[in-house]
C-alpha cells in the first residue's frame, strides 16, 4: 500500500491539473455572442472549479499537516505563503465570473460583448497567475524559501 504523503501528493497534483483544465474550458468556452447552451455549459463548469478549489484546500493542507515534511516546514516558508495567497487572489478573481455565469443564467437574454469582453479578462489573469503556482510549489518542495 503506498504511503499517504504519495497518495496525498499524486491527488494534490491530479486536483490542480484538473483545476487548470476547468478553467481553460471556461475561457474557450466564453466569446462574443454566447447562446443559452453555452451559457450553461460555462455555468456547469464553473461549478467544477468550485468543487475543484474546496478539494484542493483540503487535500493541499492534509499533505502540509499529516505528510511528509509536516506543517513547521511550510509554516516557515515564503514560497508556501506566497503559494497560498496567489491561490486566494485566483479564487478571488473567480467570484465575478461566477457571480455573471450565474445572472446569465437567469436571465433570458444573452450577455453583451463587453460583459463576455470583463469576464474573458478576468480568466485570463487567474490563467496568469495559475502559472505562478508550481514554479512557488517547485521552489519550496527544493527548499528555498525558509525563513
Amino acid at each position: 500500500m503506498p504511503d499517504l504523503d504519495l497518495v496525498l501528493a499524486v491527488a494534490h497534483h491530479l486536483l490542480i491539473f484538473g483545476l487548470f483544465g476547468v478553467i481553460v474550458v471556461e475561457l474557450i468556452t466564453m466569446h462574443r455572442g454566447i447562446d443559452r447552451p453555452g451559457i450553461d455549459l460555462v455555468a456547469s463548469v464553473d461549478r467544477c472549479y468550485g468543487v475543484l478549489a474546496v478539494l484542493i484546500l483540503i487535500v493541499g493542507f492534509s499533505r502540509a499537516i499529516f505528510a511528509a515534511k509536516g506543517w513547521d516546514y511550510y509554516a516557515r516558508n515564503g514560497f508556501f505563503m506566497a503559494k497560498m495567497a496567489t491561490f486566494a487572489v485566483i479564487g478571488l478573481l473567480s467570484v465575478w465570473p461566477t457571480v455573471c455565469f450565474i445572472r446569465w443564467r437567469r436571465a433570458s437574454v444573452s450577455p453583451d460583448a463587453a460583459q463576455v469582453a470583463t469576464v474573458r479578462r478576468l480568466v485570463y489573469l487567474e490563467l496568469a497567475l495559475f502559472a505562478l503556482l508550481p514554479a512557488f510549489a517547485a521552489a519550496m518542495a527544493r527548499g528555498y524559501g525558509e525563513f
